[in-house]
């Protein structure tokens, strides 16, 4: 049977002579077994392709030689840390309950162990769900690491040691990210989120190196258990590339709950002692932490994959050089999710393997969109945002932006006397009346702004936020009742030049 290529974004038919010309082993090899790469794999079978798949055994804890059917959002990234981050809502949840009637009367005790088994439950559930689906698509799936030997050619060495070479008319790079270190001096003494979201004793004083989501979840998590949590970062707030005046409530709400930030500051050294561990800070301040978890960002997983020899190009951080439709400079060899560095959120590695999969055997050449993906800070109360900032909105502007706000104490809050304002924004382009941007920080704000994010990729305007009818009484209202500007910001052209 004839198929379809993709030729420079071209959709060209491929005769049965030469389709039939060359056998594989398999129409399509995905070296990753993460949420990206399974993806890919069951939506190319279900287009008819025979499809092999290879993954390293399961750990909640990734190593180069451990990981597992799920990948990191499954076995040690969103699905366990938002686990993690309900369990630390009941702490705040049971101080708020006394003032609506509920009289707890024993001390309440929390147990760390409990929490993590159940956690260790369920991801291993999660893991097996994945591997059913594999084998419901008809994917073959291998236990062992992947690497590629050739354009068409991966080898995969398995558990035993013993290696086998399976050839593909396609291979699917779909490998993630891992957790990095920065080099310091006693940088061996602290953990990343892997080991953070299996710790065997609870840690009753955390120090955080970083600024960005894990590190403000795990501030959120381990304070909301009760644990003494020092945040170091180098901006003056959180979240750099968000918001800024979201980063700034997210930063007093942190405070608010206990969490001590500090700010423009790093950490210089890291001791052991029989106390704990002792960490320097830039400033010469010294602080004793029975965990330190270092939140400094991940690197594309991709050095043991032998790519440069085959002629893949990488970029300077190792990702995946890939074009619109994720195709590297090797026509036969594809990458999606965290590998490329793109996007790096696992609704984005989705989209981009189904885009794959409709392109290399659905006949449908298909480019991921990029444009208007929604994503949350799971800190307590959470973060959510779509489309642009208030600071992007000024950098791209080409007439005057509307700037809308809405901040308010939650109807819950006033009984539970909790001191936690909410916010809303929204960014609008005043020559067309479009809402480019939506954020909210505050309880239920990623369920809320899902649906603001529906209404952003329909290209809604501002007047038909406004002739929506509201929920009442709800904090999701807010964003239909916004009518008064909060502020013009006027449209200033950049400069011309020459050079």
């Amino acid at each position: 049977m004839a198929r379809k290529m993709l030729v420079d974004g071209e959709v060209d038919k491929v005769t049965a002579d030469e389709a039939n010309a060359t056998h594989y082993d398999f129409d399509l090899f995905v070296i990753g077994a993460g949420s990206g790469g399974v993806r890919a794999a069951r939506f190319s079978a279900n287009h008819g392709a025979k499809v092999g798949i290879c993954e390293l055994p399961f750990h909640p804890i990734s190593s180069e030689e451990i990981g597992g059917v799920g990948g990191t959002c499954v076995i040690r990234g969103c699905v366990p840390k938002k686990i993690l981050v309900y369990g630390a809502t009941y702490g705040g949840e049971l101080e708020d309950a006394k003032n609506y009637g509920w009289e707890i009367n024993e001390k309440v005790d929390f147990t760390w162990k409990k929490l993590l088994q159940k956690k260790t439950d369920e991801i291993l559930r999660l893991n097996n769900i994945y591997k059913r689906l594999l084998a419901n698509a008809a994917v073959k799936l291998y236990e062992g690491e992947g690497r590629v030997v050739g354009p068409n050619e991966v080898e995969v060495r398995q558990i035993d040691g013993t290696k086998i070479s399976y050839t593909a008319k396609h291979i699917l790079i779909a490998t993630g990210s891992r957790a990095q270190k920065p080099n310091i001096p006693g940088h061996e003494l602290a953990i990343t989120s892997d080991e953070a979201l299996s710790l065997e004793e609870f840690p009753k004083r955390a120090v955080v190196l970083g600024g960005g989501y894990i590190a403000v979840e795990f501030a959120s998590i381990w304070r909301g258990m009760g644990a003494t949590v020092d945040l170091f970062f180098r901006k003056e707030l959180p979240l750099r590339g968000f918001d800024d005046e979201m980063r700034a409530l997210v930063a007093r709400n942190l405070e608010g709950r206990g969490v001590n930030l500090h700010p423009q500051t790093s950490l210089t050294q890291l001791i052991k002692t029989d106390n704990g561990i002792k960490v320097i800070s830039s400033h010469g301040e010294e602080f004793v932490a029975d965990v330190v978890l270092f939140a400094t960002g991940r690197n594309p997983n991709t050095k043991r994959l032998n790519l440069e020899a085959v002629g893949v190009e990488l970029d300077q951080a190792g990702a995946v050089k890939v074009d619109e439709y994720s195709r590297t400079n090797i026509p036969s060899i594809w990458a999606v999710g965290d590998a490329t560095n793109r996007i790096n959120l696992t609704p984005v590695a989705l989209m981009e393997a189904s885009c794959f999969a409709n392109t290399v055997f659905g006949g449908k050449p298909t480019k991921a969109d990029y444009s208007n993906v929604a994503c949350a800070v799971f800190c307590i109360p959470p973060l959510a945002v779509v489309g642009l900032s208030e600071e992007e909105a000024v950098e791209q502007a080409t007439g005057d932006i509307l700037v809308f706000t809405s901040g308010f104490n939650p109807m819950k809050n006033t009984i539970s006397g909790r001191q936690e304002k909410t916010l809303m924004k929204l960014i609008v382009d005043e020559k067309t009346d479009k809402v480019i941007g939506a954020s909210m920080c505050g309880p239920d704000a990623a369920e809320i702004m899902q649906g603001i994010a529906i209404a952003l990729k329909c290209g809604a305007t501002k007047a038909q936020f406004d002739s929506t009818v509201g929920i009442h009484p709800s904090s999701a209202e807010e964003f239909v009742t916004m009518r008064s500007v909060t502020r013009r910001i006027a449209y200033k052209p950049k400069p011309k030049t020459n050079l």
